[in-house]
Protein backbone atom coordinates (compact mmCIF):
# COMPACT_ATOMS: atom_id res chain seq x y z
CA UNK A 1 0.00 0.00 0.00
CA UNK A 2 1.20 3.83 -0.61
CA UNK A 3 0.96 5.99 1.35
CA UNK A 4 1.51 9.95 1.29
CA UNK A 5 4.47 12.03 2.62
CA UNK A 6 1.42 13.73 4.86
CA UNK A 7 0.02 10.93 6.14
CA UNK A 8 3.96 10.14 7.96
CA UNK A 9 4.22 13.51 9.25
CA UNK A 10 1.65 12.85 12.13
CA UNK A 11 -1.84 13.44 12.78
CA UNK A 12 -4.21 13.54 9.94
CA UNK A 13 -8.05 14.15 10.02
CA UNK A 14 -9.94 10.81 10.02
CA UNK A 15 -12.81 11.69 7.86
CA UNK A 16 -15.99 12.86 8.85
CA UNK A 17 -17.70 9.59 9.77
CA UNK A 18 -16.52 10.50 13.28
CA UNK A 19 -14.89 13.76 13.19
CA UNK A 20 -12.10 12.08 15.17
CA UNK A 21 -8.25 11.94 13.79
CA UNK A 22 -5.61 9.46 13.48
CA UNK A 23 -2.21 9.64 14.54
CA UNK A 24 0.27 8.54 11.88
CA UNK A 25 1.09 5.32 13.86
CA UNK A 26 -2.71 4.28 13.63
CA UNK A 27 -2.55 5.34 9.46
CA UNK A 28 0.57 3.08 9.39
CA UNK A 29 -1.62 -0.14 10.91
CA UNK A 30 -4.43 0.94 9.23
CA UNK A 31 -2.31 0.39 5.62
CA UNK A 32 -0.71 -2.38 6.93
CA UNK A 33 -4.48 -3.73 8.08
CA UNK A 34 -5.63 -3.00 4.11
CA UNK A 35 -2.55 -5.03 2.94
CA UNK A 36 -3.97 -8.51 4.88
CA UNK A 37 -1.64 -8.64 7.78
CA UNK A 38 -3.21 -10.05 10.83
CA UNK A 39 -2.54 -8.57 14.07
CA UNK A 40 -0.18 -10.37 15.30
CA UNK A 41 2.17 -9.78 12.12
CA UNK A 42 1.60 -6.42 12.18
CA UNK A 43 2.96 -6.80 15.71
CA UNK A 44 6.15 -8.02 13.98
CA UNK A 45 6.42 -5.70 11.66
CA UNK A 46 5.97 -3.08 13.68
CA UNK A 47 8.12 -4.72 16.51
CA UNK A 48 5.88 -3.25 19.27
CA UNK A 49 3.36 -6.57 21.27
CA UNK A 50 0.37 -7.88 19.61
CA UNK A 51 -2.06 -6.26 22.42
CA UNK A 52 -0.83 -3.09 21.51
CA UNK A 53 -1.85 -3.63 17.68
CA UNK A 54 -5.06 -4.87 19.41
CA UNK A 55 -5.58 -1.56 21.36
CA UNK A 56 -4.66 0.58 17.90
CA UNK A 57 -6.88 -0.99 16.28
CA UNK A 58 -9.72 -0.65 18.85
CA UNK A 59 -9.17 3.11 19.13
CA UNK A 60 -9.04 3.04 15.24
CA UNK A 61 -12.32 0.77 14.92
CA UNK A 62 -13.83 3.84 17.61
CA UNK A 63 -12.30 6.69 15.86
CA UNK A 64 -13.69 5.79 12.01
CA UNK A 65 -17.06 4.47 13.65
CA UNK A 66 -16.49 1.28 12.00
CA UNK A 67 -16.91 -2.41 13.22
CA UNK A 68 -14.81 -4.23 11.65
CA UNK A 69 -11.61 -4.78 9.53
CA UNK A 70 -13.82 -5.13 6.45
CA UNK A 71 -15.74 -2.16 7.15
CA UNK A 72 -12.25 -0.38 8.42
CA UNK A 73 -10.26 -0.90 5.33
CA UNK A 74 -13.56 0.30 2.99
CA UNK A 75 -13.28 3.88 5.17
CA UNK A 76 -9.89 3.99 4.65
CA UNK A 77 -10.11 3.97 0.72
CA UNK A 78 -13.36 5.77 0.74
CA UNK A 79 -11.77 8.80 2.36
CA UNK A 80 -7.72 8.45 0.78
CA UNK A 81 -6.49 7.11 3.23
CA UNK A 82 -4.79 3.94 1.56
CA UNK A 83 -4.36 3.43 -1.86
CA UNK A 84 -4.87 -0.04 -4.26
CA UNK A 85 -1.25 0.98 -5.37
CA UNK A 86 0.53 4.14 -5.99
CA UNK A 87 -1.05 5.26 -9.37
CA UNK A 88 -4.44 3.87 -8.53
CA UNK A 89 -5.60 5.76 -5.83
CA UNK A 90 -9.64 5.21 -5.51
CA UNK A 91 -12.93 6.31 -3.70
CA UNK A 92 -15.82 4.89 -3.19
CA UNK A 93 -19.07 6.44 -3.39
CA UNK A 94 -20.59 6.92 -0.10
CA UNK A 95 -24.03 5.48 0.45
CA UNK A 96 -26.47 7.05 2.67
CA UNK A 97 -29.90 5.82 3.45
CA UNK A 98 -31.47 8.63 1.54
CA UNK A 99 -30.32 7.55 -1.64
CA UNK A 100 -32.21 5.50 -4.23
CA UNK A 101 -31.07 2.41 -5.18
CA UNK A 102 -28.70 2.29 -8.36
CA UNK A 103 -29.76 1.61 -11.06
CA UNK A 104 -28.51 -1.35 -13.27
Amino acid sequence: MASSEAQNSGALSGGTLSGGSLSGRELQIVELVAAGLTNQEIAEKLEISKRTVDNHISNILTKTSTGNRVALVRWALQWGKVCIDEVNCCTLPIFTADLPPAQP
